[in-house]
């Protein structure tokens, strides 16, 4: 393809044969022309071939020169009113469509005045110009409308991978999030059955049981979270803070509405979120009761974890960030209260929830 195109531009040079018709045609033609003509070639295929090399410096490197080149040769040889067409091609090259335009119309214009002021005798002058000044447009308008595919189309590929790298980041976020909240919530578990088994030796056998239990569940909830399968469920996690929250001494009331369907998507979401409100419960709170609601109010799914603990005003950790994040792109809130104990509240709209 690059060897293909490199042939095709060689090939566009042979235009610069317009220059030729004056010298060969003309009888009354010296060295003087012949060695205008050489000097244009010498002068612009470096300013041509530059064109391929460095889009950058098209506008001053090729495109004025070029304008200035043919201004100065035009008069006397009308055949070089072809580099005013090259001139549009670097102009459609690197310019924007209206720029570009006023580039041709300014070009148009340097050919009518040298039709008016050229030294070469009618109808030839009018044979080298008229020419030009077709071609001026046709092939200006063509490289401004190959320019901006080519601009369309690397915008597009820049968008792509963009998009592509918002999406590895979202999904990198969501697996850590995953992790975390799976985690946090084993290890607290874990902690809270071997405090359990120091203190109380006769206990440890079935302490030890349950460990294990804990930590391969935990293992096979964190693969499936790598792998993308993983959905929790806000019963198996009521549950599950039920028998986390009881083991530490914490009385556990769990009211839930029977009538509420909540969508999978939706239900693992909130799954998640009960997991880390009630590791906090267990980590921090020093709590002796633990109130867990789920209910459809106000328009919303409402889920509240409140327990009459420490309270805390402090900043807000990975987990309760994380919370908000999950909760956020469902359309909800979080809302955190620290007076009397500490109450978390977590709202989605419900026509997303059911």
């Amino acid at each position: 393809m690059k060897k293909a195109s490199g042939i095709s531009r060689w090939f566009h040079l042979l235009y610069l044969g317009n220059l030729l018709w004056s010298p060969v045609f003309d009888t009354g033609a010296g060295w003087v022309d012949w060695a205008l003509v050489a000097v244009v070639a010498v002068i612009f295929v470096p300013l041509y071939v530059l064109s391929w090399l460095r889009a950058d410096l098209v506008r001053w490197w090729c495109l004025v020169p070029t304008v200035v080149l043919g201004s100065l040769v035009t008069p006397f040889n009308t055949g070089a009113a072809v580099l005013f067409v090259y001139a549009a091609a670097f102009a459609g090259l690197v310019e924007s469509r209206r720029v570009a335009m006023r580039w041709f119309v300014g070009l148009s214009a340097l050919i009518c005045l040298f039709a008016v002021v050229s030294a070469v005798p009618m109808p030839y002058r009018l044979w080298g110009l008229l020419p030009s000044l077709i071609f001026l447009w046709l092939v200006g308008i063509l490289q401004v409308e190959w320019a901006e595919r080519e601009r369309d189309a690397a915008e597009l590929r820049i968008r792509t991978a963009r998009v592509e790298h918002l999406a590895t980041l979202a999904e990198r976020e969501r697996i850590a999030r995953d992790l975390h909240d799976l985690l946090g919530h084993t290890l607290t578990a874990i902690i809270v059955r071997a405090q359990l088994v120091a203190a109380d030796p006769e206990r440890a056998p079935a302490e030890a049981a349950e460990i294990e239990g804990a930590a391969r569940a935990a293992l096979s909830e964190i693969r499936a979270a790598v792998s993308g399968w993983r959905s929790a469920s806000l019963e198996t996690e009521l549950e599950a803070a039920r028998a986390a929250l009881t083991s530490l001494g914490v009385e556990v009331v769990v009211r839930r509405d029977s009538g509420l369907a909540i969508v999978g998507s939706t239900e693992h979401e909130l799954a998640l979120a009960v997991r880390e409100a009630v590791t906090n419960v267990a980590r921090h709170a020093a709590a002796s009761t633990c109130r867990i609601v789920v209910e459809a109010r106000d328009g919303e799914l409402r889920v509240v974890v409140a327990d009459d603990g420490v309270g805390s005003r402090g900043p807000e950790g990975n987990g309760l960030t994380g919370m908000r994040e999950r909760i956020a792109a469902l359309g909800g809130v979080v809302r955190r209260s620290g007076s009397a104990g500490t109450t978390v509240t977590i709202a989605v709209p419900l026509e997303v929830a059911t």
